[in-house]
């Protein structure tokens, strides 16, 4: 049985080394093994396959419901099934999309107030709303703008800073 548990612990010390050491092995070759420790050969599924292996031989070895030749068929029955799992779960994560991340270039046409009087040669501030937060930006502006006053923003010249023009109601 102390092989069995030794090959459970074995496998969970890689899935955590795993976690932590995450495609070493790929930039430690220069990309010699690019593309064959991906999928079934990858750490996650190889530890999942360990443990799995191990532990599963364990109970069946410790439960009575096996010799060491069985609980090895069942471990590896056991393991086989976690490396599917794994595999599988692991693929359903590289696969998750997300929502587009909103940029800057979403400000052109947003509207905004000026919290910093903008002169007419020179920078003021202006909060802008950017996928609902709040976005404090420079800004200038052909014509001076006062404190308060609504905005458009026309250009984005920087991640930081607007152009904008007083919005005329």
């Amino acid at each position: 049985m102390a092989w069995f548990l030794g090959l459970g612990i074995t496998g969970v010390v890689l899935l955590a080394l795993s976690l932590v050491f995450d495609g070493l092995l790929e930039g430690a070759f220069g990309g010699a093994l690019d593309g064959v420790l991906e999928g079934w050969l990858s750490l996650p599924v190889v530890a999942g396959f360990t443990a799995m292996t191990g532990f599963g031989g364990a109970i069946a070895l410790g439960t009575g419901l096996a010799g060491p030749a069985g609980a090895a068929g069942v471990g590896a029955v056991a393991g086989m099934g976690a490396g599917w799992l794994t595999y599988r779960f692991s693929r359903a994560l590289m696969r998750d999309q997300t929502g587009v991340t909103p940029s800057t270039d979403d400000l052109l046409g947003t509207s905004g107030k000026v919290v910093t009087a903008i002169p007419a040669d020179g920078f003021g501030e202006v909060l802008l709303r950017l996928a609902g937060q709040p976005l404090k930006c420079a800004a200038r502006s052909a014509e001076p703008v006062a404190r308060g006053a609504e905005v458009w923003v026309e250009a984005v010249p920087t991640g930081t800073s607007v152009v904008v023009r007083p919005v005329e109601r």
